[in-house]
């Protein structure tokens, strides 16, 4: 455990990418399986325990620091994990260091009685370090730095070998992982999956910058609307005892199927579509804001299933039955797919349709009006378009020079900070979390300001600064660990603010949602009584 908490106190303070996967590596090249396993999994968000629970570590420390000292610690170091590590009244040599495959057994095993002692003992035997590994490893908030893909590409060095194979296995394999490490070092064989709707790693895309045009031939590419969904697979595989297996996926490989019964039960044929979950209305696809009433729910409805029926706009074809389509172009598998889509006969499935266009010029005009260009969706379902080579075969992760997105515009408006919260990690000693509203009319006819976002990222370390030290000096009241900031007509700061798209919402004061909001500039300069007004974002909805 202790040189598994050294890896994640490195990997915190290195900011540096190669730094990071050298590392790993180096970790995982010098530790014994099933350590490296279980660090690998911990690292790539593969372990989940059912009865540890960040209740139950406050519930702990609770029961032996004073609950005034931890508050106002906590609010301090803004990190929960932290504050316990440092605030833990350590019992040196009470218990013995743990190892880290006893306590991944012992999370996975224990039941909600015996965890609350179990882990009491391990902090007891750990130096702060240790603990702090050990609270990041139950909460599974790491907050390192280390992307599952970063962690695959550090394991795949170990054999020499690209990360793209690594992921081509990855969902057939289980912690400790001793089959890949077994094929990496030369050891044993590659790991083959046996599952009949395995998850495929899925191909993402580039961002197209301005210059990329005068680079590329238009008539090498096709374009696709980039819809405002969640991305998703749907798998279907016969079991060798003649029974089917359909699974629905996440972008990340996280069965989701459950939730979407209307899509399982849909996909009577064998192979792995690639597309957008929507929820579609009469043929026309519905807004994300209205999407969510299915997401993240254990239990669906029939109500809920008849009023938000669930549709997959279908993008590519990764198999067809027992043969892997990947390598082929996207011309090939588009032709597969339309034949694939033909037969299957399902409402539930259809084929994201292309955008005409012979020049760059010709795309532009679509893009700018969706409605227009045939999208067929409501206007805030379209987040763009996709742009991807004729002759790009399907490869996991982000390879270059095949699939580019082209978002929208984002809009930009005028807001007033409101409060601020303390960070997390590396940023925990600094305000950093800013919720900021717009003025609108109030109930007495004066002008009040109403929150409409929040956000955390857009501005530069030293601009981070500058908003912290401003926080500090213009706090008006504290709620925890927020701080309310100065927001007058006359006196507050006001935040230039980009988003992608904007929802009514009864769950917030202003009835207003923003989608991906950022602070896009700080406008020093800029009165707050000069800030946007709530009629101005009511403008932007759609309809």
């Amino acid at each position: 455990m202790n040189r598994f908490a050294w890896l994640l106190d490195r990997l915190a303070y290195e900011p540096r990418r190669n730094g990071k996967l050298a590392l790993i590596a180096d970790y995982l090249r010098t530790t014994p399986d099933p350590d490296r396993g279980y660090a690998l999994a911990a690292m790539t968000g593969g372990l989940v325990f059912q009865n540890a629970k960040p209740g139950l570590i406050r519930a702990l420390i609770a029961e032996r620091t004073d609950p005034v000292l931890f508050a106002l610690s906590y609010d301090y170091v803004g990190d929960l994990s932290e504050t316990v590590a440092l605030m833990w009244p350590a019992r040196h040599g009470a218990n013995d260091v743990p190892h880290l495959p006893d306590v991944v057994a012992g999370l996975q095993k224990s039941g909600k009685t015996e965890m609350p002692r179990l882990i009491a003992s391990w902090l007891d035997a750990l130096d702060e370090t240790g603990r702090w590994a050990l609270l990041k490893l139950i909460t599974g908030a790491l907050r390192i730095g280390v992307s599952a893909r970063l962690a695959k590409t550090a394991a795949a060095s170990l054999g020499g070998i690209p990360a793209d194979e690594v992921e081509q296995v990855w969902h057939g394999l289980e912690p400790p992982y001793t089959a890949l490490f077994a094929w990496l070092e030369g050891r044993g064989p590659r790991p083959e999956a046996s599952d009949p709707a395995p998850f495929r790693p899925v191909m993402l895309s580039h961002a197209i910058e301005d210059g990329d045009f005068d680079k590329f031939d238009a008539a090498e590419f096709a374009a696709e609307w980039k819809w405002d969904g969640i991305r998703v697979q749907a798998v279907a595989g016969t079991r060798p005892d003649g029974g089917r297996t359909v699974r629905l996926y996440s972008r990340t490989g996280e069965e989701i199927g459950a939730a979407f019964p209307d899509l399982t039960e849909a996909l009577t044929q064998d192979g792995a579509l690639d597309g957008e979950l929507l929820v579609m209305r009469d043929g026309t696809v519905q807004s994300f804001n209205t999407l969510q009433q299915r997401l993240n729910r254990k239990q669906v409805t029939a109500k809920m299933l008849a009023g938000f029926p669930a549709h997959i706009r279908v993008y590519d074809l990764l198999a067809e039955g027992d043969e892997d389509l990947r390598e082929l172009s996207y011309v090939e598998r588009r032709v597969r797919l339309e034949a694939f889509l033909g037969r299957l006969g399902s409402t539930r499935f259809d084929l994201s349709p292309r955008i005409p266009f012979a020049s760059w010029e010709e795309l532009t005009v679509a893009r700018a009006d969706p409605a227009s260009a045939g999208a067929g969706g409501d206007a805030e379902a379209v987040e763009g378009c996709m742009l991807k080579r004729l002759d790009s075969p399907y490869l996991p992760g982000r390879p270059k020079g095949y699939w580019y997105k082209w978002k929208r515009d984002a809009r930009l408006v005028d807001c007033v900070l409101m409060y601020a919260q303390r960070g997390h990690g590396k940023r925990s000693s600094f305000y950093s979390d800013y919720t900021f509203g717009v003025w609108r009319v109030g109930e007495t006819g004066a002008d009040e300001l109403v929150p409409v976002g929040k956000a955390y990222f857009g501005f530069t370390d030293e601009e981070l600064i500058e908003i912290d030290r401003y926080v500090r000096k213009n706090t008006e009241n504290r709620f925890g660990p927020v701080r309310e900031v100065t927001h007058t007509a006359v006196s507050g700061l006001v935040f230039e603010v980009a988003f992608e798209g904007l929802q009514r919402s009864t769950r917030h004061k202003s009835g207003l949602a923003m989608r991906f909001p950022r602070i896009s500039r700080i406008r020093w300069d800029k009165p707050p009584g000069e800030a946007d007004r709530i009629e101005t974002l009511e403008a932007l909805l759609p309809g």
